[in-house]
């Protein structure tokens, strides 16, 4: 009995061991070399504006330039036939930019614990070196993003010419033109005869400075007309030899922190300061109910521009709107409390509750209104939206209907961020100010990792539209290797 068992048991193993060596074995998954589809990145020219150059943290710097979007993208293009890209790199990290040792841009900012805050206030005075009259770089650039350029700006002659500045030349530009200092950006580009290209950003400018303006008037948004022939323009000639490129939607920019972050009832009040502000806006209001009696108003609009402070830690504060009834001829100012539905630009975070003159009862946003340039009413949100979608509209159809151009929906990754945001590599990134992670202590632009996301989006949409497999060939970029912020002691 015993030996039946044990030849029994010498069975049983001998299955199970033929079953084992039988059990197909998983195969390795195999990556694709990378190849470059039917692009051509031999000589990569990046036009735009702050995105493309870099900027951050309110500065162009050359850690910053450093982790631009087209930087980032020239060094995974290197590994498909890419060739060298040169940037017009600032003198240090500072920041800032100098005319003949004159400032006429302020270094970066950095975090100081509680709030962004300039870098001169964290580390004492700096000297800014990058001066556009003493030590300008030579080119050719392949990186020909200018900050603040706007559609139009980038075929303009003139643009980067020192004659010109500061009424018709941009200090970046100047940077850049070398002995060409007439030459437009696009000429720049066209010169060198780039086989790819990205165009991005191109529009934001011709909305964003109406935006942190609040409106004012200042300025203005560039027209449909001329945003239409500017971009035509600029896509027509940088693909006429055949060079295939990348462009970019408009993102709406009041989604970003720099017109979110400030509440628009931050004011704290005891209920004595409350009844002393009261006192002072009693005349205002008794004006609003005779305009009611005179019927210049409907008691509707005399509610809404009613000024009731209350004892509370969150009262709204008191605004300019050139859109309510001019009610001047009678001595009324425009004076409204400000509502959720309003947008304060950053800038108002440090502003509100200030003095003026030195005047402790003259108190911005508080016994004096707000002026224009602080807010974003509604109505002046919608004329950015409006034209934020005619810019989107001819930027889709002119890459519809060019078959060597691809579009990457800019507005639909912003719109994301800042909604329910975008995991990367494990990290998830919002729009939200400091702690989103992708957006810089300017509220505005990019950090280097929220650069790098943007990056990712470029090779993915390339993958798509011309062939190449950056992605599944594992050739993305991580989001480890780049930071959310820089540090002050960076120099």
């Amino acid at each position: 009995m015993k030996i039946k068992y044990i030849w029994l048991l010498v069975i049983l193993v001998g299955f199970f061991s033929c079953d084992d060596l039988e059990s197909p074995i998983p195969e390795q998954e195999v990556i694709p070399e990378l190849t470059s589809g039917t692009a051509d990145f031999s000589n990569y020219v990046a036009l735009g504006a702050s995105f493309t150059a870099g900027f951050t943290d309110n500065a162009l710097f050359k850690a910053s330039q450093q982790n631009s979007f087209p930087n980032m993208l020239a060094s995974k293009f290197a590994l498909a036939g890419g060739g060298d890209f040169t940037q017009p790199l600032m003198n240090d990290n500072f920041g800032g930019l100098a005319a003949n040792g004159n400032r006429i841009t302020d270094p970066r900012l950095v975090f100081n614990g509680s709030a962004p805050a300039g870098l001169e206030t964290v580390i004492g005075p700096v000297t800014v070196s990058t001066d556009i009259v003493l030590n300008n770089p030579t080119g050719p650039f392949n990186n020909l993003g200018v900050p603040g350029a706007k559609s139009f700006h980038l075929v303009a002659e003139g643009f980067g010419n020192l004659q010109n500045f500061p009424t018709a030349a941009n200090p970046y530009a100047i940077r850049i033109t070398g002995g060409a200092s007439n030459a437009s950006i696009l000429d720049l580009a066209l010169e060198q005869n780039p086989t790819f290209f990205t165009l991005s950003e191109i529009g934001g400018n011709d909305v964003l400075g109406y935006a942190i303006s609040g409106g004012d008037g200042t300025n203005t948004i560039t027209d449909a007309t001329t945003f239409n022939n500017a971009f035509g323009f600029l896509v027509s000639e940088l693909t006429k030899n055949g060079a295939k490129g990348v462009v970019t939607t408009v993102p709406y920019i009041t989604d970003l922190a720099h017109f979110t972050t400030v509440p628009h009832n931050p004011v704290p009040l005891n209920e004595a300061s409350a009844n002393q502000i009261n006192n002072g806006y009693a005349q205002y209001n008794g004006g609003l109910a005779t305009m009611v009696t005179l019927g210049q108003i409907t008691q509707e609009e005399a509610d809404k521009r009613t000024i009731q402070f209350m004892a509370s830690a969150t009262n709204a504060v008191v605004i300019e709107d050139e859109n309510l009834t001019d009610l001047s001829t009678f001595g009324i100012p425009s004076y409204r409390h400000a509502t959720a539905e309003d947008l304060l630009v950053l800038p108002a975070l440090n502003f509100i509750g200030t003095a003026v003159n030195n005047d402790p009862t003259k108190l911005n946003g508080i016994t004096v209104p707000l002026k224009d340039k602080w807010v974003l009413t509604p109505e002046e949100q919608m004329e950015i939206s409006t034209a934020t979608d005619t810019f989107n509209a001819t930027i889709t159809s002119v890459a519809n209907a060019n078959e060597n151009v691809a579009l990457l929906d800019l507005n639909a990754i912003l719109t994301e961020l800042a909604s329910t945001g975008i995991m990367f590599d494990g990290y998830s990134l919002k729009s939200s100010l400091v702690t989103g992670g992708a957006i810089s202590l300017d509220g505005i632009h990019l950090t280097a990792r929220g650069y790098a996301l943007m990056a990712n989006k470029f090779l993915e949409i390339i993958d798509s539209e011309f062939g190449s497999n950056f992605k599944v060939s594992g050739n993305l970029l991580k989001a480890s290797n780049y930071q959310t912020n820089y540090t002050p002691a960076l120099q």
